[in-house]
């Protein structure tokens, strides 16, 4: 053997040894599932992630932008993520097995860990497409968000309250947000709804871009829409040139997991995202509506055993 090559095999035994450290310490993966980047879900997500990845020993984790809800619920169904933000309703439809919303059986594996912050239907119109109620949509182009997302099942269920469905528009886009924003911006598009925390960067984006009308939904329609539906209100000066309050609907979102995630795991992702809530205002303002007293409010589906020990732990459950 040559100095050379008992060199080179003690300098690959040496890096091996100094590597093992590393790869035993990634016992455990977790996938943060989010939506858009320029949505809300994400930042949350992302601020979540890197919390956990510094927080909770051996593991490593992610976070993964997605086409949000309905797609996220999938995902963990497959146990393709350990957590998981999605609407309300997304998550009902998801037990229960509803086709038409994208589940074609029950996804019975999922399990709860938190209620998160209100999603509030958001429709942003150019001004000069004229459209200022929800009734001037009619003949008009709308992006409905992704095929099957939360957002585009929020939009039928609002059109249809409202006595109205996709036949009733001039052309409909099934757009992500920042997409939408685009097309709008380059005057191909009238209006864009969008579900998501008050503040979405994307309607920032396009009214700082193009004078914006953000269209109010009456509360009638709210009413008739019923649970999970709430009515809500868009604060004054929340984007650029609404100088009032806009009353709109709103949908709360809730934090998701599946039945594999170990006990002790969702445990950690449950306790750190309590103990830690202004890391998750730092990433976005909608987290200010995230808070213990309000995480077992109206949660579709069981809780997983880890958050609910934590629960009990916290006083909230005997």
């Amino acid at each position: 053997m040559t100095k050379f090559t008992a060199s080179l095999r003690t300098l690959l035994a040496g890096a091996t040894i100094a590597a093992a450290p590393v790869a035993a310490s990634a016992q455990e993966f977790i996938n943060v599932l989010t939506g858009g980047t320029s949505g809300v879900y994400y930042p949350i997500g992302a601020a979540l992630s890197t919390l956990y990845g510094e927080k909770i020993e051996g593991v490593q984790a992610q976070v993964q932008s997605t086409k949000a809800s309905v797609e996220n619920l999938n995902l963990l169904q497959q146990g393709r993520g350990e957590l998981a933000l999605a609407l309300g309703d997304s998550v009902l439809f998801a037990w229960e097995g509803n086709e038409e919303a994208g589940f074609p059986a029950p996804l019975t594996k999922l399990r709860g860990i938190a209620a998160a912050y209100p999603n509030f239907i958001q429709i942003a119109a150019s001004a000069e497409s004229g459209i200022t109620t929800l009734a001037e949509l009619a003949d008009k182009s709308l992006s409905v968000g992704a095929p099957k997302s939360g957002t585009e099942l929020n939009t039928r269920a609002i059109l249809g309250a409202a006595g109205m469905s996709y036949d009733n528009l001039g052309k409909v886009e099934y757009l992500p947000f920042a997409e939408s924003v685009e097309l709008q911006k380059n005057r191909q598009l009238d209006a864009t709804l969008q579900s998501a925390g008050i503040g979405v960067a994307s309607i920032k984006d396009l009214a700082t871009s193009m004078p914006t009308t953000i269209v109010a939904i009456p509360a009638d329609v709210a009413e008739a829409l019923g649970a999970p539906y709430v009515a809500g209100v868009i604060p004054a000066g929340t984007y650029e040139g609404q100088t009032e309050d806009v009353p709109t609907v709103a949908v709360m979102n809730f934090f998701v997991t599946h039945e594999d995630v170990p006990e002790e795991t969702a445990y950690q992702m449950t306790k750190l995202m309590f103990e830690n809530l202004p890391t998750l205002v730092a990433a976005h303002a909608a987290a200010r509506s995230i808070s213990l007293d309000n995480a077992l409010n109206g949660m579709p589906v069981p809780l997983h055993p880890g958050a609910e020990r934590y629960y009990r732990e916290a006083g909230l459950m005997q």
